[in-house]
């Protein structure tokens, strides 16, 4: 049964870093693409980043693009997302998912993570 598994989440302060791990299990998940998503308290689930096939292939949301940095390690069946500067807004659950290159990302993925709770103080 396919599973992802998101780790590393916790409280920090704004300003710290954070690197939030996804592993995978029960599929051959090099064979997908791989994407982050996050979902504020009281707000819509949103798209954070993605990568593909190719480790060099990834897409941010342009709010996204200059904090947060995704990679994947398919040795490890692992897909990592780097945050820097964090800020209050930030605070999230953040979710792995796993699936195909679409537009939007999210119509892509079908399968998907619990997710890890990120909680940044000011």
């Amino acid at each position: 049964q396919a599973q992802l598994v998101e780790s590393g989440g916790g409280l920090v302060q704004a300003g710290d870093s954070l690197r939030l791990g996804c592993a995978a299990s029960g599929r051959t998940f090099s064979q997908y693409t791989m994407g982050w998503f996050r979902q504020p308290p009281g707000k819509e689930r949103e798209f954070v980043a993605r990568i593909g096939l190719s480790p060099t292939s990834t897409n941010y949301a342009d709010s996204m693009k200059g904090r947060f940095t995704i990679s994947r390690d398919n040795a490890k069946d692992t897909v990592y997302l780097q945050i820097n500067s964090l800020k209050p807004e930030d605070t999230a659950v953040y979710v792995c998912a796993a699936g195909r290159w679409t537009t939007p990302p999210e119509d892509g993925m079908f399968y998907w993570g619990k997710g890890t709770l990120v909680t940044v103080s000011s």
